[in-house]
């Protein structure tokens, strides 16, 4: 296969896992609130079934972005598509909530595989004059798949149940295997020779195990001890990585950039603070309001369309102003949005919802682009992949965290009790409890965001 054959191979095995990863994890929120009927979930558990998703991507990213380096990206994207299809399949068929979790997690760990590689792939094969391009194409699919996943979600749940979302992500699965291992030859490693780092890997998937899960069990006494364990666990693998060999996290290069470290802490936030917001919203718009899912759905997918429309905007005056400037006002109209959505009560009227949901996607816009500009653009060329893969990772711990913030935020208020009509005050008061939270985080990462200087 010529050259030109293998890049565009690349660019649709990359743009159809950009496409897909994005999707599934938007289009569940959507469905959660019927999962939890179907299995009598109370609002804790309820939630592992995105934290499960998430918080196996954030342990595998690291690890498995190595053994790629490592041992070929090509066959650790393959082992990914083929466990994609897999635990897409066991989530269609789960028979119990634990099951259902379990699955999922096995369908994050998958995500991992596909999501870094997929990107690697792409850099691997396009020269560095036209990268940036076929990136653009790659960004957009994330944004489609994020756009489409709440409406085409709230669809299929309301029309043919929760379990066809999973069973639509099979064949896709299927099809990222099968245009890798037909169309894609040759291999690609950036480390040969290198050992993965076991000793970090398996420190740091089990500190941020402890971590969400003592989140869970918080106030209890159990809670506390896994939240200090966790934190303590994370703060011994970032002391490790900054004296191993072959770190899995380039610590160094936080050290002494500070434009990469604050940038990549602004992006720790900003996820952490404006992840959970779709599926509180899912929870709030269907269980308070009692929308059909699909309705749900609807007003859901406005956020990321207007995110869509405005990032290639932002993107393009990041060029021209300071990153900084530009990521700091974003992130100061999405502390906006959650202000407005720390006011909703038990009768808000739905048009209220919508609001706060263009707010935030306007903020999100001005915030992602310059920001992943301020990123790429600190750092050697040299350094191009592990600024990526440290993002990356900077996103998938945001997004974990903010799940877990909501979590806490219902086991608070709620305890082991189910959302029904007579907990709705409650419920709604653990929404103000949270948003509260992730606005006064997206503070703090304002003045992350200006706190990382002038680039130009």
């Amino acid at each position: 296969m010529d050259d030109a054959s293998t890049r565009r191979a690349a660019l649709f095995v990359s743009v159809l896992s950009a496409l897909t990863v994005p999707f599934m994890g938007s289009a569940t929120n959507v469905a959660i609130p019927v999962i939890a009927r179907e299995f009598s979930m109370n609002a804790v558990v309820q939630s592992w079934v995105p934290t499960a998703y998430l918080l196996a991507i954030a342990a595998c990213l690291l690890p498995f972005g190595k053994i790629a380096d490592i041992h070929g990206r090509k066959k650790i994207f393959l082992c990914g598509s083929a466990l994609y299809a897999l635990s897409s399949l066991l989530c269609a068929l789960a028979p119990s909530s634990a099951f259902l979790i379990a699955g999922r997690a096995a369908q994050g760990a998958a995500s991992a595989m596909i999501f870094g590689t997929g990107v690697a792939i792409l850099t691997s094969v396009y020269p560095p004059g036209k990268r940036g391009r076929v990136l653009g194409i790659n960004t957009a699919a994330v944004y489609v798949g994020l756009s489409c996943g709440p409406f085409v979600g709230g669809f299929l749940t309301q029309h043919a149940g929760w379990r066809s979302i999973f069973w639509v992500n099979v064949p896709m699965g299927l099809l990222m295997f099968a245009s890798a291992f037909s169309k894609l030859k040759g291999e690609w490693r950036g480390a040969e020779g290198e050992r993965l780092d076991i000793r970090g890997a398996v420190v740091y998937a089990a500190s941020l195990s402890a971590l969400m899960l003592g989140l869970s069990y918080l106030p209890e006494p159990r809670g506390v001890w896994l939240v200090v364990g966790g934190a303590v666990g994370l703060g011994a693998f970032l002391w490790w990585e900054g004296r191993v060999a072959s770190p899995l996290l380039e610590i160094s290069l936080l050290r002494r950039n500070p434009v990469f470290a604050f940038s990549n802490l602004a992006a720790l936030l900003n996820y952490s603070a404006i992840f959970a917001v779709g599926y509180l919203m899912s929870l709030y718009l269907q269980n308070v309001r009692s929308l059909e899912p699909a309705s749900a759905g609807t007003i859901l997918v406005c956020q990321p369309i207007v995110m869509a429309g405005c990032s290639p905007i932002a993107g393009r005056l990041s060029d021209r102003i300071e990153p900084r400037f530009m990521a700091s006002a974003g992130m100061g109209l999405i502390v906006v949005a959650l202000l407005l959505f720390a006011r909703l009560g038990l009768e808000t009227p739905v048009l209220f919802v919508l609001p706060p949901l263009i707010v935030l996607g306007l903020g999100m816009g001005f915030f992602s682009s310059p920001n992943t500009n301020a990123v790429m653009g600190s750092v050697e060329k040299r350094h191009l992949g592990v600024a990526a893969a440290t993002l990356g990772t900077m996103r998938s711990l945001g997004q974990m965290l903010s799940m877990g913030v909501a979590t806490l935020a219902l086991g608070a208020r709620l305890g082991r009790a189910s959302i029904t009509p007579d907990t709705h005050p409650q419920f709604v008061a653990s929404l103000h409890t949270a948003f509260l939270i992730f606005a006064g985080l997206c503070v703090v990462g304002m003045f992350a965001s200006l706190a990382r200087g002038r680039m130009r």
